[in-house]
């Protein structure tokens, strides 16, 4: 092929994006109060955020992070096997891991990098990782960077994923699956899963990021909604930047299971810890999550009115009963068209475009936060119609 410029690269991969209606612009969140952002010196009601429960600026939050910051300063200051391990953090973990009946935690400083760890420090060649097909880009790719093999079955289909589980002939085998799907907002079949898992002797891995706070009583999650528990899903991934309004990520298992990761997972060796004041904030987090029942109450209420009154509009919305509401117009330039008509209308929905999603499914999603009032729902719908409406091509049945 000769050599090549990366200029050229470069300038032929934009041009191609751009063809496609591929290009994604950063956008400055100038200010920000709950549900509202301003952008471009405009305020706009947030539909596309993850603060699912409101807590993101909730003030025990933020006084907690600023007096963690006052006592332990702005960063770790190393990994956490040399000195960033921080009072805060090991507080943290043993909150979670009691809460949820865990025996260990081990915290990260975000999900992507969680799972790349997992995958990394308990898979090997020869192994085999099962997953949905429609699991988040890092279980994936922390599977690929394994050198396991990844086997990936068709979305929800649990007799498919007992075949690929039953079709390796030697290695340790993990069948991994998000607990809620980020881009669907439906559920995983966790019961049936974890039968499988247990007869094909794998490890059941599950990365609860958007059910975590929001799901089941005290807002267990996707296992607490399918009556399983460490028994069952050995092993456990609680992202943070969602529900709980905050960041890093929460890893649940057994004692030898975070205690290898803990000392092998390169991510995990070879970062500085995440912020002790940012635990200390999660810890103030997880307290509310577990008392204020009524910030869940208020966002199931909300996910039902806007889905009863998206179908007065004839809005064909993807079946979830999750606050995550996805609103699939297949090609991107009609999600292109949609978002920014809603922008114009004072609504923030970005349109999601593969390689988000697959090919041909360009959609909206829209996320509902228990911050949102009955008016900004009922706002958000009658804009929703007329951009629908008026996208440049049919919205696929």
């Amino acid at each position: 092929m000769g050599r090549i410029r990366f200029a050229d690269r470069l300038a032929l991969a934009r041009a191609e994006r751009a063809a496609r209606d591929a290009l994604r612009p950063r956008r400055v969140i100038e200010g920000r109060e709950g549900t509202r952002v301003l952008v471009d010196g405009r305020p706009l009601v947030n539909f596309c955020g993850n603060d699912y429960l409101g807590l993101g600026q909730h003030l025990d939050l933020v006084a907690a992070l600023q007096e963690g910051a006052a006592w332990h300063g702005v960063g770790s200051t190393g990994s956490a096997l040399v000195c960033g391990h921080h009072a805060e953090h090991a507080a943290l973990e043993k909150d979670f891991a009691q809460w949820l009946g865990y025996e260990r935690g081990l915290y990260f400083g975000s999900g992507y990098q969680a799972n790349l760890a997992v995958m990394q420090s308990l898979l090997a060649e020869g192994d085999v990782c099962v997953q949905d097909k429609l699991n988040h880009a890092c279980l994936l790719d922390g599977a690929r960077l394994s050198g396991a093999e990844l086997k990936r079955y068709p979305h929800g289909d649990v007799e498919a994923a007992m075949r690929q589980l039953m079709s390796r002939r030697e290695g340790a085998a993990m069948l991994a699956t998000d607990g809620v799907f980020s881009m669907d907002g439906d559920q995983a079949p966790l019961a049936d899963l974890a039968l499988v898992a247990r007869a094909q002797d794998a490890l059941l891995y599950v990365d609860d990021a958007h059910g975590i706070g929001v799901l089941g009583p005290e807002g267990r999650g996707s296992l607490a909604v399918a009556s399983l528990g460490a028994r069952e899903v050995p092993l456990l991934l609680l992202p943070l930047g969602k529900a709980f309004g905050g960041q890093g990520a929460m890893l649940l298992g057994s004692t030898a299971l975070v205690e290898h990761v803990a000392e092998t997972a390169r991510p995990y060796l070879f970062t500085t810890a995440p912020a002790p004041a940012m635990a200390a904030a999660m810890r103030a987090s997880l307290k509310l999550v577990r008392k204020e029942a009524w910030r869940r109450a208020k966002l199931m209420s909300l996910v039902m009115r806007f889905r009863r009154g998206a179908a007065a509009r004839g809005l064909p919305l993807q079946e979830s009963f999750t606050p995550i509401q996805p609103l699939v117009l297949g090609d991107n330039a009609s999600a292109l068209a949609a978002s920014k008509a809603l922008e114009a209308a004072g609504f923030l929905v970005a349109a999601i475009r593969p390689p988000t999603v697959p090919e041909g499914q360009a959609r909206l999603r829209i996320t509902l936060s228990a911050d949102h009032a009955e008016a900004d729902i009922d706002g958000l719908l009658e804009a929703l119609a007329r951009a629908v409406n008026d996208s440049p091509a049919p919205i696929p049945a």
